[in-house]
C-alpha cells in the first residue's frame, strides 16, 4: 500500500469566502465538511476490513494448495462449516451460562440418536439418520438460524436455506455433494422412518433445554402452550415414547407457570 509522504487530505480546501461563512450561525458549510469527512473515513474502514478479509483467506489458499483437486474441495467445504459454531440459536444451554450454537446443537442431536434409537416407531437405520443430524442445519451457515415460532422469519425461511443447501453442498466432490445433499433434503420431507425420527430428536431437544432453564426462550418470547403443541406434536410421528414424555414435561411446565396457556 502506498503511503504518501506529506499529510493527510481529508477533503477538499476550504474556499476563502467559505471561511468566513464558518464563523456565522450558518452551519451548512460545516455540516457539508463533515459529511465529507465522515464519507471518507467510512470508505477507508471498508477498505482496511477488505484487507483484512482478504489477509484471513491467505492461509485458507495456501492449505488447500497442498491438497489434491478433490481433498481441496472437501476440506474446503469442512472449513466453511466451521461457520456454523458462530451461529447462535435462541435455546440456552441448560446451565444457562450462555446461547447454544447451531453446531453444538447437531451434535447433541447426533448423540441422542446413537442413546435414544431403541424408542424410534419402527426400526431405522441408525447410521443414515446420524448423517442426517449432522448435516440438516448446515444451510445456517447462510440463511441463519430460523425462530420456529418467528412467522416472518419463516416466509422466507425455505428459500434461504434452498439457496444456502445449492452453494455449500456444490463447494463438494459432484458424488459427496449430491449424497448431502439429498440427505438434507430427506430430512426436510420428513417422509422416512429416520427422517421422522430425526425430525422427532430436533424437536425434543430444544425443549427439554426450554424446560431446564425454566421457560428462558418461551418466556423471552412470549410463547404459549398452544404453540408448543403445534411445533411439536411430529415428535408422535417418529416416536410414542418421546411424545409422551414430552406431553407430560410441558403439562408441568404449564402447571408450574413457566409456560402460559
Amino acid at each position: 500500500m502506498h503511503v504518501s509522504s506529506g499529510p493527510p487530505r481529508l477533503v477538499e480546501p476550504v474556499p476563502c469566502g467559505m471561511i468566513e461563512s464558518l464563523a456565522t450561525t450558518r452551519c451548512r458549510p460545516v455540516r457539508l465538511v463533515e459529511r465529507r469527512v465522515a464519507k471518507l473515513a467510512a470508505a477507508m474502514k471498508g477498505a482496511e476490513e477488505s484487507e483484512s478479509s482478504s489477509v484471513a483467506q491467505e492461509p485458507l489458499r495456501r492449505l488447500l494448495g497442498f491438497a489434491s483437486a478433490r481433498l481441496a474441495r472437501q476440506l474446503e467445504f469442512v472449513l466453511e462449516v466451521d461457520r456454523l459454531k458462530s451461529v447462535l440459536r435462541r435455546t440456552t444451554l441448560s446451565d444457562r451460562s450462555r446461547h447454544e450454537n447451531s453446531a453444538e446443537h447437531s451434535w447433541h442431536l447426533a448423540l441422542m440418536a446413537i442413546l435414544l434409537a431403541e424408542h424410534a416407531e419402527v426400526e431405522i437405520d441408525l447410521a443414515r439418520t446420524v448423517e442426517m443430524l449432522l448435516v440438516h442445519d448446515v444451510v445456517e451457515v447462510d440463511a441463519g438460524d430460523t425462530f420456529c415460532y418467528d412467522q416472518t422469519g419463516n416466509l422466507d425461511k425455505e428459500e434461504r436455506e434452498r439457496r444456502a443447501a445449492e452453494r455449500l453442498f456444490g463447494l463438494l466432490p459432484e458424488d459427496q455433494g449430491e449424497r448431502l445433499r439429498s440427505l438434507w433434503d430427506e430430512f426436510e420431507r420428513r417422509e422416512t422412518p429416520e427422517a421422522r425420527f430425526a425430525a422427532a430428536l430436533d424437536r425434543l431437544q430444544p425443549m427439554m433445554l426450554n424446560y431446564l432453564t425454566e421457560g428462558h426462550s418461551w418466556q423471552q418470547h412470549g410463547v404459549r402452550e398452544h404453540q408448543v403443541l403445534e411445533r411439536n406434536r411430529p415428535i408422535e410421528d417418529g416416536s410414542r415414547d418421546l411424545w409422551s414424555l414430552a406431553e407430560r414435561f410441558l403439562e408441568d411446565a404449564v402447571d408450574s407457570g413457566i409456560l402460559e396457556r
